[in-house]
């Protein structure tokens, strides 16, 4: 479907009642088109395509540049969210990002501990144990940042942290403005349980990356691809109402990447090496989900297509994302 097509789908669509929550997009939605990702021109890119919001970056912090996308958000009717870094030791670019996102309006900030992948990221326990360190220095030094400038941080479940070491880290540090951004399917890279993942990280929720997943089994272990919203294997429903339950007025920011399936190797020595404190049972409950839902056809690949073809398939996936959240779920995209 091209971008045409998916702007006339949606406005053929009913009006929708005022009142839903909305779902806007992460530029990880469009790793293919790649669009300027920064607030202004990325609320732009969204809302030409009828999203209710946007989670992204600041391209200034300069106050007449963060009145305009303050300015621009309210007038489109989109709630925006901003992403930046935890800081090493100089937290000053980092409260200058949260000033500035609370003079754009934003309604949250967004923050990972790990940019990679746990299980290809480290090699040692020792690596993984420094890693824990420094994320907790970073964590603390930011706390009292958001705290002043009351604006709520979520940390993302970054295929870094399983469920049980990320509970204990958000309570360690209690804050109203401190909690999680729940992905609502990278854990299942690291064996937790789909549900259990949310149940336990809702009571702490920010913001969020709404996305489903399909799943295949491969020799080492299996592969974990994100599908268009409602193709995949995750309770969609089920998990928006338990983070609704514990913030009403969250956000759901769509994650759809697409891409090549990821490859889980959890059967392999390497994957291991930082689970210390896990046991079969999350292997043995992880290959059983993936068995028991296989895909009717190959997960979707990107090898040896054109650009166009490509193309294609992103929208194709953002456009059955939409209409499953709007129709499927009852989330406001227009």
């Amino acid at each position: 479907m091209t971008r045409r097509d998916f702007l006339t789908t949606v406005a053929a669509a009913p009006l929708l009642a005022e009142g839903r929550t909305a779902m806007g997009f992460t530029p990880d939605s469009f790793t293919i088109s790649r669009p300027p990702r920064t607030a202004l021109e990325f609320l732009e890119y969204a809302h030409s395509l009828n999203a209710g919001g946007a989670q992204t970056t600041l391209a200034s912090l300069e106050p007449d540049h963060l009145k305009k996308v303050r300015a621009r958000a309210e007038q489109l009717g989109m709630y925006l969210e901003i992403t930046t870094s935890l800081p090493k030791e100089d937290t000053g670019p980092f409260e200058a990002t949260v000033r500035a996102a609370k003079e754009a309006g934003a309604d949250s900030i967004r923050t990972v501990c790990l940019g990679g992948r746990r299980y290809e990221t480290f090699s040692s326990l020792e690596q993984w144990k420094a890693f824990v360190a420094d994320s907790h220095a970073r964590i603390a030094r930011v706390a009292p940042i958001v705290n002043k400038y009351r604006i709520p941080l979520g940390i993302e479940n970054h295929k870094d942290w399983t469920a049980e070491e990320m509970v204990p880290l958000l309570k360690r540090y209690s804050s109203e403005y401190l909690g999680v951004c729940i992905d609502f399917g990278n854990n299942m890279a690291l064996l937790d349980d789909r549900i259990e993942l949310v149940e336990s990280l809702a009571p702490f929720v920010i913001n969020t990356h709404i996305k489903d997943m399909g799943v295949e089994e491969y020799p080492d272990g299996f592969l974990l691809a994100e599908v268009p919203l409602g193709q995949g294997i995750l309770d969609l429903k089920r998990i928006i109402s338990t983070v609704q339950k514990y913030r009403p007025s969250v956000k759901f920011s769509l994650d759809m990447l697409t891409r090549n399936p990821l490859l889980i190797p959890c059967l392999t020595e390497k994957y291991w090496v930082t689970f210390t404190e896990r046991n079969g049972k999350f292997l043995a409950r992880s290959l059983a989900v993936v068995r028991k839902n296989k895909p009717p056809k190959p997960l979707p690949r990107i090898d040896g297509l054109d650009r166009a073809a490509l193309l294609k398939m992103e929208m194709d996936n953002v456009t059955q994302s939409v209409a499953y959240a709007r129709d499927g779920l009852g989330l406001r995209v227009a």
